[in-house]
């Protein structure tokens, strides 16, 4: 087929894909045979991409256990399907989804740590009075989707997530309804790309409270990779080098304000594909 995927990545990357997902050559054209065999075959009213690239960060994410991808992929394209808030009408040009991305509430960085994505989520940086929480949700995971189509390390590393609670007041804590907590423990947990690190930064005194609520819907895992950091960033240095953190976070990275505007830019470019990929989702 046209789309078979080839591993063109280091040495280095490939041991430590065998070591931690195990992946080899051969389990991979073996898995990828049989999650398309079965969307083609069982599965078609999950009307899910086919193609190489786009199942590979499934299995990636299940450690190619099988049964646990086809399980994820059910649950993803379902998703999609039972939450078009989230999912329907991805347009960049959309004035709600603008505003968001140039605030700056979901900016990946450009330089990776120990070969993780980093992506500063910016919890307060948007007004709950003014935005909905869904549209902030809708604007981190378009990004979040161009960023690891465009990396494919991502899908073996993983992703350090940082959450500066900066601002964050009654009205943003409200829109935090259990219903929103639980789609979004749900979304984590269910997408192409594995958060590896939720560190919370800048966290106010009651931080405690809201992740309660949040570690009510998460796997035993997913809450063991939560820490939270008090007392500015500094701790968050012990996390991520300060060469690839930005200068607001006390960093020598790429400035919040160039980032925005790389992400913002990426997002226009790539209208197409997110008009096309709409879809795809559980008939």
């Amino acid at each position: 087929m046209s789309d078979k995927y080839v591993f063109t990545l280091d040495e280095n990357v490939k041991q430590f894909a065998e070591k931690n997902l195990k992946e080899t050559d051969e389990s991979r054209d073996a898995a990828l045979e049989e999650i398309k065999r079965w969307l083609i075959e069982e599965g078609p009213h999950l009307h899910a991409r086919l193609e190489d690239k786009y199942i590979l960060p499934f299995l990636r994410g299940c450690k190619f256990n099988t049964e646990k991808t086809k399980a994820k992929l059910t649950n993803y394209y379902t998703m999609r399907r039972d939450q078009p808030e989230q999912f329907s009408n991805r347009d960049p040009l959309l004035t709600e989804i603008q505003e968001l991305v140039k605030l700056g509430v979901f900016v990946p960085l450009r330089r990776t740590v120990e070969n993780r994505l980093v992506i500063i989520i910016r919890t307060a940086v948007h007004d709950p009075k003014k935005h909905k929480q869904d549209d902030v949700f809708k604007a981190g995971k378009m990004i979040l989707d161009v960023a690891a189509l465009e990396d494919e390390l991502v899908q073996i590393y993983g992703i350090t997530a940082i959450f500066d609670m900066t601002g964050v007041g009654l009205w943003h804590a409200k829109m935090l309804t259990p219903n929103i907590v639980k789609k979004t423990v749900f979304s984590w947990q269910n997408y192409h790309c594995r958060p590896r690190q939720l560190e919370f930064i800048n966290a106010p005194l009651y931080i405690n409270v809201v992740l309660r609520v949040f570690k009510s819907f998460m796997t035993e895992k997913m809450r063991n990779r939560v820490r939270v950091h008090f007392g500015g960033v500094e701790s968050l240095h012990e996390v991520v080098d300060r060469d690839v953190l930005p200068p607001e976070y006390g960093g020598n990275g790429e400035s919040m304000e160039s980032l925005v505007k790389y992400w913002s830019e990426k997002l226009l470019s790539n209208r197409e594909w997110f008009a096309e990929d709409e879809q795809y989702k559980a008939e």
